[in-house]
Protein backbone atom coordinates (compact mmCIF):
# COMPACT_ATOMS: atom_id res chain seq x y z
CA UNK A 1 0.00 0.00 0.00
CA UNK A 2 2.87 2.13 0.78
CA UNK A 3 4.15 1.89 -2.86
CA UNK A 4 0.87 2.18 -4.34
CA UNK A 5 0.13 5.45 -2.91
CA UNK A 6 3.45 6.73 -3.32
CA UNK A 7 2.89 6.32 -7.02
CA UNK A 8 3.73 9.92 -9.22
CA UNK A 9 0.41 9.80 -10.44
CA UNK A 10 -3.13 7.51 -11.21
CA UNK A 11 -4.85 6.50 -14.49
CA UNK A 12 -8.20 5.75 -13.90
CA UNK A 13 -11.03 3.97 -15.87
CA UNK A 14 -14.15 6.11 -15.19
CA UNK A 15 -17.71 3.91 -16.06
CA UNK A 16 -17.68 1.44 -12.84
CA UNK A 17 -14.46 2.78 -11.17
CA UNK A 18 -16.10 6.46 -10.75
CA UNK A 19 -19.72 6.49 -11.10
CA UNK A 20 -22.68 4.05 -12.62
CA UNK A 21 -24.98 6.05 -15.22
CA UNK A 22 -25.23 9.28 -12.68
CA UNK A 23 -24.50 7.66 -9.60
CA UNK A 24 -21.15 8.49 -8.36
CA UNK A 25 -19.85 5.03 -6.23
CA UNK A 26 -18.73 5.18 -2.73
CA UNK A 27 -15.39 6.95 -1.89
CA UNK A 28 -15.11 8.65 -4.81
CA UNK A 29 -15.01 11.62 -3.85
CA UNK A 30 -12.57 11.49 -1.07
CA UNK A 31 -9.75 9.24 -3.73
CA UNK A 32 -10.32 11.96 -6.22
CA UNK A 33 -10.11 14.93 -2.95
CA UNK A 34 -6.78 13.06 -1.93
CA UNK A 35 -5.03 13.21 -5.47
CA UNK A 36 -5.90 16.98 -5.64
CA UNK A 37 -4.16 17.34 -1.85
CA UNK A 38 -1.47 15.52 -2.24
CA UNK A 39 -0.72 17.03 -5.92
CA UNK A 40 -0.81 14.05 -7.39
CA UNK A 41 -0.87 13.63 -11.69
CA UNK A 42 -4.33 12.18 -12.79
CA UNK A 43 -6.42 11.58 -15.39
CA UNK A 44 -9.36 9.53 -16.38
CA UNK A 45 -9.74 7.32 -19.34
CA UNK A 46 -12.37 6.01 -20.55
CA UNK A 47 -13.56 3.63 -23.70
CA UNK A 48 -16.64 5.19 -23.79
CA UNK A 49 -16.72 7.84 -26.80
CA UNK A 50 -20.13 9.46 -25.91
CA UNK A 51 -18.82 12.64 -24.30
CA UNK A 52 -16.06 15.14 -24.94
CA UNK A 53 -14.09 15.72 -22.08
CA UNK A 54 -15.86 19.35 -21.20
CA UNK A 55 -19.07 17.37 -20.87
CA UNK A 56 -17.50 14.42 -18.69
CA UNK A 57 -15.92 17.59 -16.53
CA UNK A 58 -19.43 18.87 -16.27
CA UNK A 59 -20.91 15.69 -15.24
CA UNK A 60 -18.81 14.78 -12.37
CA UNK A 61 -19.69 18.51 -11.31
CA UNK A 62 -23.38 17.89 -10.98
CA UNK A 63 -22.19 14.92 -8.83
CA UNK A 64 -20.30 17.53 -6.68
CA UNK A 65 -16.83 16.88 -7.60
CA UNK A 66 -14.88 19.38 -9.81
CA UNK A 67 -12.31 18.23 -12.13
CA UNK A 68 -11.09 20.37 -15.00
CA UNK A 69 -11.53 19.03 -18.70
CA UNK A 70 -7.67 18.24 -19.03
CA UNK A 71 -8.12 15.87 -16.85
CA UNK A 72 -10.12 13.71 -19.18
CA UNK A 73 -8.95 11.26 -22.33
CA UNK A 74 -11.47 9.49 -24.76
CA UNK A 75 -11.63 6.29 -26.92
CA UNK A 76 -12.54 9.21 -29.58
CA UNK A 77 -9.83 11.50 -29.04
CA UNK A 78 -7.48 7.93 -29.41
CA UNK A 79 -10.04 6.88 -32.62
CA UNK A 80 -9.38 10.67 -34.05
CA UNK A 81 -5.77 10.71 -32.76
CA UNK A 82 -4.76 7.16 -34.81
CA UNK A 83 -6.68 8.11 -37.73
CA UNK A 84 -4.97 10.93 -38.74
CA UNK A 85 -1.67 9.12 -37.95
CA UNK A 86 -2.61 6.37 -40.31
CA UNK A 87 -4.08 8.82 -43.12
CA UNK A 88 -3.54 12.58 -42.92
CA UNK A 89 -7.04 14.07 -44.35
CA UNK A 90 -8.93 10.78 -44.75
CA UNK A 91 -12.69 10.64 -44.18
CA UNK A 92 -15.18 9.16 -42.31
CA UNK A 93 -18.67 7.32 -41.89
CA UNK A 94 -19.67 7.70 -38.43
CA UNK A 95 -22.14 5.90 -35.99
CA UNK A 96 -22.00 7.44 -32.85
CA UNK A 97 -22.80 10.34 -30.64
CA UNK A 98 -21.38 14.10 -31.33
CA UNK A 99 -18.56 13.53 -29.47
CA UNK A 100 -17.00 11.04 -31.53
CA UNK A 101 -17.59 13.77 -34.70
CA UNK A 102 -16.06 16.57 -32.87
CA UNK A 103 -12.97 14.48 -32.01
CA UNK A 104 -12.43 13.44 -35.45
CA UNK A 105 -13.45 17.14 -37.15
CA UNK A 106 -10.67 18.57 -34.71
CA UNK A 107 -8.00 16.21 -36.38
CA UNK A 108 -9.40 16.76 -39.65
CA UNK A 109 -11.13 13.96 -40.23
CA UNK A 110 -14.82 14.98 -42.23
CA UNK A 111 -18.05 13.07 -42.68
CA UNK A 112 -18.24 10.98 -45.86
CA UNK A 113 -21.41 9.13 -46.55
CA UNK A 114 -20.23 8.37 -50.40
CA UNK A 115 -17.02 6.61 -50.29
CA UNK A 116 -14.93 6.96 -46.99
CA UNK A 117 -11.91 5.77 -46.22
CA UNK A 118 -13.16 4.56 -42.91
CA UNK A 119 -16.29 3.30 -41.14
CA UNK A 120 -15.41 4.45 -37.84
CA UNK A 121 -18.52 2.72 -34.54
CA UNK A 122 -18.98 4.04 -30.80
CA UNK A 123 -21.49 3.60 -28.57
CA UNK A 124 -24.73 5.73 -29.57
CA UNK A 125 -27.93 5.95 -28.73
CA UNK A 126 -28.98 6.52 -32.68
CA UNK A 127 -28.36 2.77 -33.68
CA UNK A 128 -30.26 1.86 -35.99
CA UNK A 129 -31.19 -1.23 -39.18
CA UNK A 130 -30.52 1.67 -41.97
CA UNK A 131 -27.38 2.65 -40.44
CA UNK A 132 -25.95 -0.76 -39.86
CA UNK A 133 -26.51 -1.37 -43.53
CA UNK A 134 -25.04 1.64 -45.09
CA UNK A 135 -21.77 0.76 -43.00
CA UNK A 136 -22.42 -2.89 -44.40
CA UNK A 137 -22.34 -1.19 -48.02
CA UNK A 138 -19.80 1.29 -47.05
CA UNK A 139 -17.04 -1.56 -45.59
CA UNK A 140 -18.12 -4.07 -48.50
CA UNK A 141 -16.69 -1.39 -51.14
CA UNK A 142 -13.55 -1.09 -49.45
CA UNK A 143 -14.03 1.11 -46.27
CA UNK A 144 -11.71 0.10 -43.38
CA UNK A 145 -13.32 -0.82 -40.30
CA UNK A 146 -12.75 1.15 -36.87
CA UNK A 147 -14.35 0.48 -33.31
CA UNK A 148 -13.59 3.26 -30.54
CA UNK A 149 -13.46 0.53 -27.81
CA UNK A 150 -14.23 -3.34 -27.91
CA UNK A 151 -16.32 -3.48 -24.88
CA UNK A 152 -19.38 -5.99 -25.19
CA UNK A 153 -21.36 -4.55 -22.26
CA UNK A 154 -21.00 -1.56 -19.55
CA UNK A 155 -22.40 -0.85 -16.39
CA UNK A 156 -24.79 1.61 -15.90
CA UNK A 157 -27.72 2.67 -13.28
CA UNK A 158 -30.12 0.13 -14.96
CA UNK A 159 -27.52 -2.68 -15.25
CA UNK A 160 -25.64 -3.75 -17.77
CA UNK A 161 -25.90 -2.63 -21.23
CA UNK A 162 -24.39 -2.73 -24.81
CA UNK A 163 -21.25 -0.99 -25.46
CA UNK A 164 -19.61 -0.76 -28.99
CA UNK A 165 -18.09 -4.50 -29.60
CA UNK A 166 -21.88 -4.95 -29.87
CA UNK A 167 -23.08 -2.92 -31.88
CA UNK A 168 -20.18 -3.73 -34.67
CA UNK A 169 -20.84 -7.28 -34.45
CA UNK A 170 -23.54 -6.92 -37.26
CA UNK A 171 -21.50 -5.74 -39.67
CA UNK A 172 -18.45 -7.78 -38.44
CA UNK A 173 -20.74 -10.80 -39.44
CA UNK A 174 -22.43 -9.55 -42.16
CA UNK A 175 -18.98 -8.31 -44.06
CA UNK A 176 -16.85 -11.11 -42.90
CA UNK A 177 -14.12 -8.19 -41.72
CA UNK A 178 -13.04 -7.60 -38.61
CA UNK A 179 -12.40 -4.09 -36.95
CA UNK A 180 -9.75 -2.51 -35.26
CA UNK A 181 -10.03 -1.31 -31.76
CA UNK A 182 -8.52 1.52 -30.74
CA UNK A 183 -9.53 1.72 -26.94
CA UNK A 184 -8.31 -0.94 -24.14
CA UNK A 185 -7.27 -3.24 -24.21
CA UNK A 186 -5.23 -1.52 -26.97
CA UNK A 187 -1.93 -0.36 -25.22
CA UNK A 188 -2.45 2.67 -27.34
CA UNK A 189 -5.20 4.28 -24.91
CA UNK A 190 -2.63 4.25 -21.97
CA UNK A 191 0.16 5.64 -23.92
CA UNK A 192 -2.00 8.16 -24.45
CA UNK A 193 -2.24 8.72 -20.99
CA UNK A 194 1.53 8.24 -20.36
CA UNK A 195 2.21 10.96 -22.41
CA UNK A 196 -0.75 13.18 -21.12
CA UNK A 197 1.00 12.84 -17.10
CA UNK A 198 4.31 13.20 -18.29
CA UNK A 199 4.93 10.14 -16.32
CA UNK A 200 7.00 6.63 -16.91
CA UNK A 201 4.86 3.49 -16.50
CA UNK A 202 7.14 2.78 -13.10
CA UNK A 203 5.21 6.07 -12.07
CA UNK A 204 1.68 5.80 -11.98
CA UNK A 205 -0.88 2.95 -11.41
CA UNK A 206 -3.86 1.74 -13.55
CA UNK A 207 -6.95 1.64 -12.07
CA UNK A 208 -10.43 0.04 -13.62
CA UNK A 209 -13.20 -2.91 -13.17
CA UNK A 210 -12.92 -4.91 -16.13
CA UNK A 211 -10.20 -7.77 -16.03
CA UNK A 212 -10.33 -7.83 -20.23
CA UNK A 213 -9.72 -4.82 -21.32
CA UNK A 214 -8.60 -2.54 -17.96
CA UNK A 215 -6.15 -5.34 -16.14
CA UNK A 216 -5.08 -6.41 -19.67
CA UNK A 217 -3.90 -3.67 -20.86
CA UNK A 218 -2.41 -2.70 -18.03
CA UNK A 219 -0.44 -5.35 -17.73
CA UNK A 220 0.87 -5.26 -21.77
CA UNK A 221 1.70 -1.46 -20.81
CA UNK A 222 4.32 -2.83 -17.86
CA UNK A 223 1.98 -0.27 -15.37
CA UNK A 224 0.92 -1.55 -11.64
CA UNK A 225 -3.11 -2.47 -11.68
CA UNK A 226 -5.76 -2.04 -9.91
CA UNK A 227 -8.36 -3.75 -9.78
CA UNK A 228 -12.13 -2.67 -8.12
CA UNK A 229 -15.10 -4.80 -7.86
CA UNK A 230 -17.46 -2.15 -7.88
CA UNK A 231 -18.27 -2.58 -11.66
CA UNK A 232 -18.37 -4.98 -14.19
CA UNK A 233 -15.66 -7.99 -12.41
CA UNK A 234 -16.79 -9.65 -9.47
CA UNK A 235 -14.05 -11.40 -7.42
CA UNK A 236 -15.29 -14.99 -8.34
CA UNK A 237 -14.55 -13.95 -11.75
CA UNK A 238 -11.05 -13.38 -11.61
CA UNK A 239 -9.55 -16.77 -11.77
CA UNK A 240 -10.97 -17.21 -15.14
CA UNK A 241 -8.26 -15.28 -16.49
CA UNK A 242 -4.41 -16.18 -16.99
CA UNK A 243 -3.20 -13.34 -15.57
CA UNK A 244 -3.90 -11.19 -12.60
CA UNK A 245 -4.09 -7.75 -11.22
CA UNK A 246 -1.54 -6.20 -8.97
CA UNK A 247 -4.19 -5.00 -6.39
CA UNK A 248 -7.87 -5.45 -5.52
CA UNK A 249 -10.16 -3.54 -3.75
CA UNK A 250 -13.70 -3.41 -3.40
CA UNK A 251 -13.92 0.40 -4.42
CA UNK A 252 -11.48 3.43 -5.04
CA UNK A 253 -12.37 4.40 -1.55
CA UNK A 254 -10.23 1.70 -0.12
CA UNK A 255 -6.74 2.72 -1.39
CA UNK A 256 -6.72 5.09 1.18
CA UNK A 257 -8.04 2.56 4.25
Amino acid sequence: MHTLLNKKGFISDMDGVIYHGNRILDGVADFVNWMIDNDKKFVFLTNSSERTPHELSMKLERMGLSVSADHFYTSAMATAEFLATQAPGCTAYVIGEAALAKALYDHGIYMNDVNPDYVVVGETRTYSFEKIEKAIELVNRGAKLIGTNPDITGPTERGVMPATGALIAPIEIATGKKAYFVGKPNPLMLRHGLRKLDCHSEEIAFIGDRMDTDIIAGIESNIDTVLVLSGVTARENIDQFPYRPKYIFDGVGDLLK
